[in-house]
């Protein structure tokens, strides 16, 4: 055990910065969340000053809690990128606010270092190891970012309690995934390996995955053995993504294969969702797998052609998601 000192602004009611014990001192000081394992080490000892600026409280601590609260940025910033090559997964901000005894704020900045240093690439609520070697899929989510995140988290509203759902492995799809932690319980099927890490972590839900043919670049399975297990299965929705919408309103992608595997996807859906933002009007594909009149409704973002959103709107429902 080791005596720690931290000071305090003068307060109008000390009273709230140090009645509930340690844990809401800590708070008070961080200005964030009290880290949850310092909660059973309530503050033993009190000793107070009132100077006209500050008040000191002493209290004792473990010394591996005040090891990792006097930890530098740069070693708690190498610290995660060695957990992050070890685990090569996604890792939520609480899971290392945890780990490290920090606000999440705190780790939220030293985040943002780590990316503007190109060594992580940020995922809604994480952030995942930027290899050397960039891979097909990590460059898709990161491409319109901001513009996927807002489809996936208004496309949640799609989603009930007891639903049976499927994701497929398109980058806007995965936005889908870290809003359903809340929706209640749920059978969700996807060929997705990204959308596997994010669901893993969240109780609610019951994670089947649609074997067969594993693309490493792509972070997705695929193939006829695939094929033949969704001609048996029935979902209550299915969210989808497109490589491009041409002006027609077919929905394209950049593979036959992947385009037949999207096509039966589609069919198994009572309702079937597609999530593209408007960066994939006009774009370039070659392998259309169904039409806008296929889907139930379409979450997009703002600035498709006007012109074009009229036509586009006689064939599906247009959600617009604002980012």
């Amino acid at each position: 055990m080791c005596r720690s000192y931290w000071a305090f602004p003068r307060a109008t009611s000390l009273a709230t910065h140090i009645a509930p014990g340690f844990g809401s001192a800590r708070a008070a000081l961080e200005g964030g969340t009290t880290p949850p394992e310092t909660e059973g080490f309530l503050a033993q000892n009190y000793h107070f000053a009132q100077p006209e600026s500050e008040c000191i409280i002493a209290c004792h601590l473990p010394q591996r809690l005040q090891n990792r609260w006097t930890m530098e940025p740069q070693q708690r910033e190498q610290q995660i990128l060695a957990q992050l090559y070890a685990l090569q997964s996604e890792i939520s901000v609480e899971e290392l606010a945890k780990k490290f005894a920090v606000s999440a704020l705190t780790i939220r900045r030293d985040l943002d270092r780590l990316e503007r240093a190109s060594a992580i690439l940020r995922t809604h609520g994480g952030c995942l190891l930027r290899t050397s070697v960039e891979s097909a899929y990590q460059k898709k989510v990161a491409l319109n970012f901001e513009l996927k995140q807002a489809i996936g988290r208004e496309a949640a509203k799609e989603v009930r309690s007891g639903d049976v759902i499927l994701i497929n492995d398109g980058s806007t799809p995965f936005h889908l995934a870290p809003h359903l932690d809340r929706v209640g319980k749920l059978d969700v099927y996807t060929n997705s390996l990204a959308v596997i890490s994010v669901l893993s972590r969240f109780p609610g839900v019951r994670l089947f995955i649609l074997g067969g043919e594993y693309n490493p670049q792509m972070r997705f399975i695929g193939g006829s053995v695939m094929e033949q297990t969704l001609e048996g299965l029935q979902f209550d929705r299915v969210f989808l993504g497109t490589d491009a919408i041409d002006a027609k309103g077919n929905c394209l992608v950049s593979d036959p294969d992947i385009a037949r595997l999207t096509e039966i996807m589609l069919r198994r859906g009572s309702r079937r969702i597609l999530l593209a933002d408007h960066t994939k009007v006009d774009a370039s594909a070659h392998a259309i797998y169904g039409r806008l009149s296929d889907f139930d409704v379409w979450y997009t973002t703002s600035h498709v052609n006007p012109v074009q959103l009229r036509r586009f709107s006689q064939q599906t429902t247009v959600k617009v998601a604002n980012p």
